[in-house]
């Protein structure tokens, strides 16, 4: 009786798993905001990894989370890694491209808790009186990916710090002189 419940589990496992291997592993989430400021302002401080750190949800998470820093600020090959706890894993943010006052690529190598690498997009397009900032991320998360993907909503997990991110980016850009 024992093996056959054993043997069921494990059938039903790699059902399980069989099934997430066939979904789509890639993945983008995007949120953006209007901040009532021009996008030069806007631009300092997500261009420059220093100044992210004002308005991170990231460090709201882990104030004492281990920085590092590297390359030109606001420069491609600019780096950021980062040591943090549970809540912001380790790894490291590097800056693969700018368009000043409208893009900023970055490449994001997470090394733990599990390892994946994504890409955050950053743009600036003006909207009334104020910039639409637009935050998102892509990539493709495996295998590993498509099984927690089936178990959680990694969107609502992710988009949720984007919102948190977009508003403290607004207060600190709208209060600035």
């Amino acid at each position: 009786m024992l093996k056959k419940i054993l043997l069921a589990l494990v059938l039903a496992l790699l059902a399980f798993v069989g099934y997430a291997a066939t979904r789509d592993g890639h993945f983008r989430y995007e949120r953006s905001g209007v901040i009532e400021a021009p996008a030069e302002k806007i631009y300092a401080y997500i261009s420059d990894f220093h100044r992210g750190n004002e308005w991170s949800p990231y460090m709201q998470k882990d104030p004492s989370m281990k920085l590092a820093y590297s390359g030109t600020d606001g420069q491609p090959g600019a780096k950021l890694e980062f040591d943090g706890n549970k809540d912001t894993g380790s790894g490291t943010l590097e800056i693969l491209r700018t368009v000043p006052n409208r893009e900023v690529d970055i490449r994001l190598t997470m090394t733990k808790p599990f390892h994946a690498e994504n890409l955050i997009e950053y743009r600036l397009v003006p909207e009334g009186t104020g910039t639409r900032f637009s935050w998102a991320m892509s990539g493709d998360g495996g295998l590993p990916g498509k099984i927690m993907a089936l178990l959680i909503d990694c969107e609502k997990m992710v988009t949720k710090d984007f919102e948190t991110g977009i508003a403290n980016l607004k207060r600190v850009v709208e209060s600035a002189k």
